[in-house]
């Protein structure tokens, strides 16, 4: 690379409030993992499958946003002729991005094919001095829209499972997208700036939604509130049908929130909404989108994600009535399937609890139709996988949840799952392995379920919120003891590996509280495992039992106490 180029860029890029590329920013993806990289390779594809949907839908120039995300992402999989090939087909059909010379200049680097680098910086460097280019109006255009993608990167970054790590990005990417604006505001076309503040809006509604430890917390919530509102009223000019129909939605959703404040908030006036009903705004997004399977199949996943069920079901009904075709319209199917799901789980736990009668199987049924569906024109994991929760639930009783009463179905269960387990990242997956675990578990093949709660419990993510494998495996393990017959250390040497592995991967606090659970569900069973634990000499396994039903306000638990 000449260093003269390299230089001239330098210089330039100090009188500039931005550095085009992505592999500059202060991404997760742009660090080496702290935990264990099978885990980020994991989150990477995964990623990148979900922003490979993304794009099919997308023609605009957001697509160029998700195809350089798209590229860093293949880059960070070292595979490194995916990642310039997408980076140079952005350069081939948009001449002017910023980011993808600079980042085509990175792979060209570690490639190293010099005189190729040389050759992209010294394109950034022409795109970027505004004193020397033709049309300093489109050198703006080019740095807001540089900032915008930049933004969208850090909206999907990887590890944002920690709510402070999900805000600090979510703050970065409005920062940026304001810096676009100043850039830029006046100089975009009108879609692209309103496409713009539905993007702004969603992320401050997001940060509305983040509980915060600032003193200011209503007045930080309030910010968020009233910015969300007004740019969510801007996106209505918008001529893009279901841009308009979201954006009305979102507003709905907002009207419904604006009694957690002690005041209605400014905005709701300001806008011209005093007195409005969120129903109203939801009727308004679904007469635009009456006629568009698309829109439809976006808005049922709105009120999906918000616990709207039934409004997403109905609008999943009217997608199908729209478009029934399978192969064009398979999302619907999917959502609908979810719906089935979902709301059968929900009354199934409510069985548990006395408060209702037996729910409906004929959901199950249903989903499964669906899912059939979908299966027979977009196989995918996790399709597989939902037709696996699906035959699940058809196999044990509607009561309590737990006991076989269709072995047929359990074992179809178990064959979706060895089908998903074909697919990219099925392995990888931890509740893939937890379900194959609660079916082996119904069947009485306690040591293969507990082979699969194993393998879950080292797939989840250390610290996640969802940290379900070490209860099932507890519970798998005092079962095998309940039965066992003969030796038992086996079995006290695996209660003690899985217990410390769990501590390592999600604290002792949160394997207190498995442990506690366990205790008081299974007092009898537990007790005899101490008794056995004590036989053993494993008095470490055993201190743990007995500080997790220790009250919190107790003196901590001598040597002298015994079972």
């Amino acid at each position: 690379m000449e260093e003269s180029t390299e230089e001239d860029l330098e210089s330039l890029i100090e009188d500039l409030d931005y550095i085009p590329g992505h592999f500059h920013l202060l991404l997760n993806l742009n660090i080496e993992s702290s935990g264990q990289a099978n885990l980020r390779h994991r989150d990477i594809q995964m990623k990148r499958e979900n922003l490979r949907a993304e794009l099919e839908a997308e023609t605009g120039r957001l697509q160029y946003a998700i195809r350089n995300m798209l590229g860093l992402l293949a880059y960070h999989l070292d595979e490194l002729e995916e990642a310039e090939e997408v980076f140079r087909s952005i350069c081939q059909e948009d001449p002017g991005n910023l980011n993808a010379w600079a980042n085509l200049a990175h792979v060209y680097e570690r490639l190293g094919r010099d005189s190729e680098e040389s050759d992209c910086l010294e394109q950034v460097k022409s795109l970027i001095d505004l004193e020397t280019s033709k049309s300093p109006i489109e050198g703006r255009l080019r740095a807001a829209r540089c900032l915008t993608e930049q933004a969208f990167a850090h909206l999907h970054d990887v590890e944002l499972e920690q709510e402070e790590d999900l805000q600090e990005r979510l703050t970065t990417a409005l920062t940026l997208y304001n810096r676009a604006l100043h850039y830029g505001a006046e100089l975009l076309q009108q879609e692209e700036k309103w496409s713009w503040y539905f993007k702004m809006a969603t992320i401050h509604m997001k940060l509305h939604g983040i509980p915060n430890d600032s003193k200011d917390l209503e007045y930080t919530r309030l910010t968020h509130y009233n910015k969300a509102l007004t740019l969510l009223i801007e996106t209505l000019k918008s001529d893009t049908t279901h841009l308009k129909a979201l954006a009305w939605c979102y507003i709905g959703l907002m009207l419904e929130r604006k009694d957690e404040f002690s005041t209605v908030p400014m905005a709701v006036h300001d806008c011209g909404l005093s007195g409005s009903e969120p129903l109203s705004c939801y009727g308004s997004g679904l007469k635009l989108a009456t006629d568009d399977a698309f829109t439809l199949n976006q808005l049922a996943s709105v009120f999906f994600w918000s616990g709207k069920h039934e409004m997403s079901m109905g609008i999943c009904n009217m997608a199908l009535n729209v478009l029934p075709d399978a192969e064009l319209n398979w999302k619907a199917y999917s959502t609908r399937a979810k719906l089935k799901l979902t709301n059968y789980i929900k009354a199934l736990e409510q069985a548990k609890l006395g408060l209702s009668g037996i729910p409906d199987r004929q959901e199950l049924r249903e989903a499964r139709a669906d899912l059939e569906q979908v299966l027979s024109v977009q196989p995918c994991l996790r399709t597989h996988l939902e037709m696996g929760r699906v035959y699940y639930y058809m196999g044990v009783d509607a009561v309590k949840g737990s006991i076989m009463v269709d072995e047929m179905a359990v074992n179809q269960a178990l064959v979706s799952l060895a089908q998903a387990l074909k697919c990219p990242l099925g392995s990888t997956l931890p509740e893939l392995q937890l379900l194959r675990g609660r079916c082996l578990l119904l069947k009485g093949e306690e040591e293969n379920a507990i082979d699969c709660f194993r393998q879950s419990l080292e797939l989840e993510r250390p610290g996640s919120y969802e940290q379900k494998a070490l209860h099932f495996l507890l519970e798998a393990l005092l079962t095998s003891f309940a039965k066992s017959t003969g030796d038992i250390s086996h079995i006290l040497t695996q209660v003690e590996e899985c217990v410390k592995q769990a501590e390592e991967r999600h604290g002792t606090d949160a394997v207190r509280a498995e442990l506690r659970l366990l205790c008081r569900t299974y007092t009898d069973e537990v007790a005899e495992l101490s008794r056995e634990l004590v036989k053993k000499g494993k008095l470490g396994m055993v201190r743990r039992l007995l500080q997790s039903i220790q009250p919190q306000d107790k003196l901590p638990l001598g040597r002298s106490l015994s079972l």
